[in-house]
């Protein structure tokens, strides 16, 4: 079986530093990449029966799509410190994503038909999950309460220095609506101070997926399925950017049954 740990390399002629599709990951829905921009550089994309959702990680970006054009996006330095800017784009519509200043861009996609309108989506507040060590801060970009999008769920976490996510082990592999939704998902890792480091491991029941991987900042985590916690070390703050999608946009999950008491 492939790693299921993807790292990032030096920026290619379009500034993209990292990518999943569907033919890589082997799988059928979510495509995620990172791109980083210098002042005034682009990158375009836009494919049919695909559609986006363009997060700004860092910098400030203009965007162009469907004759609108978008300027501004974006204020923070780093993911760390504020929350994100972000733009859905429809399926099959091309777009362009400009650089004002140096930028980091995550370009989130899933299948749709193009259903919809470009939406600038606004900063949503913050939402505290768990308690204790369990503790993390959560910012929805496309969730599953909204009608934005088709078929992508794209947020962010904040998982403090210490302190575990997507804990208790939890798992969304099985299209069994309405107990539980299958749902592909990427992790994107970053962390502060950046040289830190963190663990994710993916599981399945069967013990068919068994892997415990050291995350470094910038690293992609596959989650195909099975169960798949995340623990970051003492002084190290941990953020990742998940994207989901499959059949349903539902988030429906189930927590692993021998650790499950933690939360009863």
């Amino acid at each position: 079986m492939m790693s299921l740990l993807v790292r990032p390399h030096a920026a290619d002629e379009t500034g993209t530093v990292l990518e999943v599709t569907p033919e890589s990951a082997g799988w059928r829905h979510v495509g995620f990449r990172v791109v980083r921009l210098s002042a005034g550089q682009s990158h375009s994309g836009g494919e049919a029966r695909r559609e986006t959702c363009l997060v700004v990680l860092s910098g400030t970006v203009t965007v162009v799509a469907g004759g609108e054009t978008h300027a501004g996006l974006g204020d923070r330095a780093d993911v760390f410190s504020g929350p994100p800017a972000s733009i859905y784009i429809p399926a099959g519509m091309a777009w362009t994503v400009t650089a004002g200043r140096n930028a980091e861009v995550a370009v989130c996609s899933a299948p749709g038909t193009g259903k919809g309108a470009v939406r600038v989506l606004g900063p949503e507040a913050v939402e505290v999950r768990g308690k204790g060590t369990n503790t993390r801060h959560v910012r929805n970009i496309l969730s599953d309460a909204d009608d934005v999008a088709e078929s992508l769920l794209v947020v962010e976490v904040i998982t403090p220095g210490g302190h575990w996510s997507s804990y208790p082990p939890h798992k969304h592999d099985r299209d069994a609506v309405p107990d539980e939704t299958l749902l592909e998902e990427t992790y994107y890792h970053r962390l502060s101070p950046p040289q830190g480091f963190a663990f994710q491991r993916v599981y399945t029941e069967d013990g068919s997926i068994d892997e415990t991987m050291a995350v470094h900042d910038g690293d992609v985590v596959m989650v195909p399925r099975g169960y798949h916690p995340v623990g970051a070390p003492h002084g190290y703050d941990l953020y990742y950017l998940n994207v989901m999608a499959g059949p349903v946009r539902k988030w429906v999950f189930q927590n692993d049954p021998a650790h499950d008491w933690i939360v009863r």
